[in-house]
């Protein structure tokens, strides 16, 4: 049995399904897990798997920081007093001004290691982000947590964060860490340029439950109602604005169509508001936030999925993301674009097709040979079940996960040529 540290942003969040597989499939083969996190700001909606593994018991949650600095530094205080004795070295490491500066003058190091001090040694610190690595760095630096320190590079963190804090960022955590994944390999790519050892670091894939997502042939309503769906955070990154003007020059041909966004963001004021200036609000559908099951129950119905992800202003890339492998493996013929990791996953012409990013006029076009072709929907939601299957399923890379871990505590510092991307098998580099 292991005992893995998860060291992540916001523990539970609904759009974060990649980390909760992994958590669970690692309790589900007899590891020890505990969750290093902030509380999440919306929990009205969960994934059903947060009670089923008792998950909250084994958070451990970072005390929130006020933004009042009187009020920081009063509580700052308490905390100090309170756990001084638990771990004194920790606690005076977490203060060293010189050494860690803002991070230690603000005391927001101290508010973070707080949740540690109880901690025994970790077989594996798995930081879900690139940031949080860095993170996991510092912390095994004072002390406050022991193991080997693995890190997750699953999409902003090697694309926006980058441009944010610069491509050296990662400097150190590339040396100090032991191992890194990515969840493609247009990220492992990037990482390696960015100065990673390419033996350190491999491809490990989000993983799906396709038993979860029934397979389901696509054909034609009896109403003759073609229903269309996108399920994404609503931020500039995944597109959605170009699926909704591609809907709009849709309807000028074919009127009978359903376009059901199911998400939310800071954008959904924006995107309705467009709906309303594209005069589409009868075609054209925010839902908002909805659970697993809500999701399935709506992509029962649909026929075609688009997913037109975007370079954002701000660098910010996709992985081949976990709503698109969803809606594949439900048999649904998909539409992406040739954006970040998403081409490892649609292929072109086989379970969908790809276009260009910022290109309504090529989603418009690839869904009007959709909807006049429906003979081909089945014979493409078919290879795209399958693909999924192949690359992407939830327990055969929870399998290769914890072989990864067993491979990290063996080998130390060598290469871990069982699982190095020259020698891997293809069904896990997609």
């Amino acid at each position: 049995m292991l005992r893995i540290a998860i060291i992540a942003g916001r523990f539970p969040v609904i759009s974060e399904t990649f980390i909760l597989n992994q958590i669970t499939g690692l309790i589900a083969r007899g590891h020890e897990v505990h969750i290093y996190a902030k509380k999440p700001e919306n929990v009205s909606k969960v994934h059903p798997n947060v009670e089923k593994y008792q998950l909250l018991q084994q958070t451990h949650y970072i005390p929130a920081i006020p933004e009042n600095y009187i009020w920081r530094f009063l509580l700052g205080m308490i905390l100090l007093l309170v756990n001084f004795p638990k771990a004194p070295l920790v606690i005076l490491r977490s203060l060293n001004f010189v050494k860690y500066r803002k991070r230690a003058l603000s005391l927001r190091l101290l508010y973070e290691v707080i949740p540690f001090l109880k901690s025994q040694p970790y077989d594996i610190i798995h930081c879900q982000f690139g940031l949080f690595g860095l993170h996991g760095m510092l912390y095994k630096d004072i002390g406050a947590i022991k193991g080997k320190l693995v890190t997750s590079f699953r999409g902003f963190d090697i694309s926006k964060y980058l441009q944010e804090s610069g491509e050296d960022v990662y400097n150190l955590l590339f040396v100090r860490g032991d191992f890194f994944l990515t969840n493609c390999n247009f990220f492992r790519q990037r990482a390696i340029k960015l100065g990673c050892d390419e033996n350190k670091i491999v491809v490990h894939g989000s993983g799906i439950d396709c038993n979860k997502f029934p397979f389901k042939a696509r054909q034609l309503s009896p109403d003759g109602k073609i229903r269309i769906a996108t399920t994404g955070r609503l931020v500039e990154k995944k597109g959605i604005e170009y699926g909704i003007r591609a809907i709009a020059k849709l309807a000028k041909k074919h009127a009978n169509i359903e376009y059901n966004i199911i998400g939310d963001g800071i954008l959904k004021e924006h995107l309705q508001q467009l709906i309303e200036n594209l005069d589409i609000a009868d075609k054209v559908k925010l839902l908002g936030w909805k659970n697993q099951p809500e999701i399935i129950e709506i992509l029962n119905q649909t026929h075609i999925f688009i997913a037109p992800s975007i370079t954002a202003v701000d660098g910010n890339q996709d992985a081949p993301v976990n709503t698109l492998k969803e809606a594949m493996a439900m048999g649904l013929p998909v539409i992406g674009t040739r954006h970040g990791g998403i081409p490892e996953l649609i292929e072109d012409g086989i379970s969908g097709f790809l276009v260009a990013e910022r290109d309504a006029d090529a989603i418009t076009e690839k869904l009007s040979y959709f909807i006049e072709h429906p003979e081909i929907w089945e014979q493409m939601g078919r290879a795209g079940r399958v693909h999924v299957e192949q690359h992407y399923d939830m327990n055969m890379l929870n399998d290769e996960l914890v072989a990864i871990y067993q491979q990290v505590l063996m080998n130390n510092s060598q290469p871990l040529s069982e699982f190095s991307n020259n020698s891997v098998s293809p069904k896990y580099v997609s």
